[in-house]
């Protein structure tokens, strides 16, 4: 019963990811006046579709996809001067450009969207509270007792556990004064942090600062004003976004194992893990899912979006389009690469699911921060 729900989970959010990317090229090529002729979501055989003007609209069977199909798209073409005007390579190069990158940048933009509404309907947010303190440490010098509240640190109000770390980093081992509530009184300290290393999402030794505290753990509901949503909506996108790239460093590095990279049986995993959790958490989900999907599709290979981009920048620099010969050999490794890639992606998931284990879950540090919206440490390879 659980496989079902999680399939028709899977369906549904990867039917919204794509559609969502499907629309950026979509919209961009009606605004630059190219005449679209199908829009679909999916491949093989037709399921439903309507003609409205010049569109066919489609779903199709196999959902793991989707395309906009453009007005001669092939330019060596026999047509008119009329007809030329309103296909895609009858427009200049920055209009095709915009086409192609229309797709990712929806992706994005809908990442961020998603942020912001979950950070105007409220995240869980772990409160200041203090646990532990471990003995002989910083902290137990500075004078923070169990039970203290930390409003303060350095002159920066704190909201909750999560704006701890980047405040004590900030001190780089330099004495930091700390506000806390102790007894409904307000008591006043001076710590100075110890040099740590810890690991990073990526299992990396990192050296950090620490005072030496642990959470509660309570949690808390925290709701932002619509300017500052929309602003840590953007910022989240970004921090998931830099994220996910320095994890497709790593990989080629090799710093991280390839056999963390999932495919669809793991989206579809997460995702009925997330549904269980609640709409909220399906919702980030989404969002992360949009960000990994922009970002593969800009990957510079021929048959993704960001391959089609680096052929017309050559053709923008050049002057003249890439010579066809080139295209083709170009487009047919790409397609083997990402053939590769899903086939790879698809053996991880069979591996995992006789494991038993995503395969990404991330280190446990000593002062973790709630993670309603954090990224995978490595990539998931949803279809093109």
């Amino acid at each position: 019963m659980h496989a079902v729900q999680y399939t028709l989970y899977f369906l549904v959010v990867l039917a919204v990811l794509i559609f969502v990317h499907e629309l950026g090229h979509f919209l961009v090529a009606r605004w630059n006046g190219v005449r679209v002729l199908t829009f679909a979501i999916g491949f093989g055989p037709t399921l439903f579709s309507r003609t409205s003007g010049h569109t066919e609209y489609a779903l199709k069977l196999i959902p793991l996809g989707g395309y906009v199909k453009m007005f001669g798209e092939d330019p060596q073409e026999e047509m008119s001067p009329e007809e030329r005007s309103v296909t895609f390579y009858g427009k200049s190069v920055w209009q095709r450009m915009a086409v192609v990158f229309a797709g990712p940048a929806f992706n994005m933009i809908t990442a961020a969207l998603i942020f912001c509404g979950v950070f105007l309907h409220g995240v869980p947010m772990m409160t200041a509270d203090i646990s532990v303190v471990t003995p002989d440490s910083a902290a137990e010098q500075g004078g923070l007792l169990k039970g203290d509240r930390i409003t303060a640190i350095s002159g920066h109000s704190v909201r909750g556990w999560d704006d701890i770390p980047d405040l004590v980093r900030a001190s780089e081992g330099h004495a930091i004064p700390v506000v806390v509530e102790r007894n409904s009184a307000v008591v006043e300290l001076t710590v100075t942090p110890r040099a740590a290393v810890v690991q990073n999402l990526f299992g990396e030794d990192v050296h950090t600062w620490q005072m030496g505290i642990q959470p509660t753990g309570q949690m808390i509901p925290h709701r932002e004003p619509p300017h500052i949503a929309l602003w840590m909506g953007l910022e989240r996108t970004w921090d998931v976004t830099s994220m996910l790239v320095q994890g497709l460093v790593k990989l080629v590095q090799g710093k991280i194992p390839a056999n963390t990279i999932g495919g669809p049986i793991l989206i579809a995993q997460m995702t009925g893990e997330q549904a269980d959790q609640g709409f909220m958490n399906v919702a980030v989900f989404v969002a992360l899912l949009s960000v990994n999907l922009g970002i593969l599709n800009l990957l510079p290979i021929p048959v993704l979006d960001g391959g089609h981009l680096v052929f017309l920048l050559a053709e923008g620099l050049r002057g003249r389009p890439v010579n066809d010969r080139v295209r083709e050999v170009a487009q047919q490794a790409g397609l083997f690469l990402l053939l590769t890639l899903m086939a790879f992606a698809f053996y991880n998931d069979i591996v995992r699911l006789f494991q038993g284990t995503t395969g990404l879950e991330p280190p446990a540090q000593e002062i973790p921060a709630p993670a309603p919206t954090e990224a995978p440490a490595t990539p998931v390879a949803p279809a093109p």
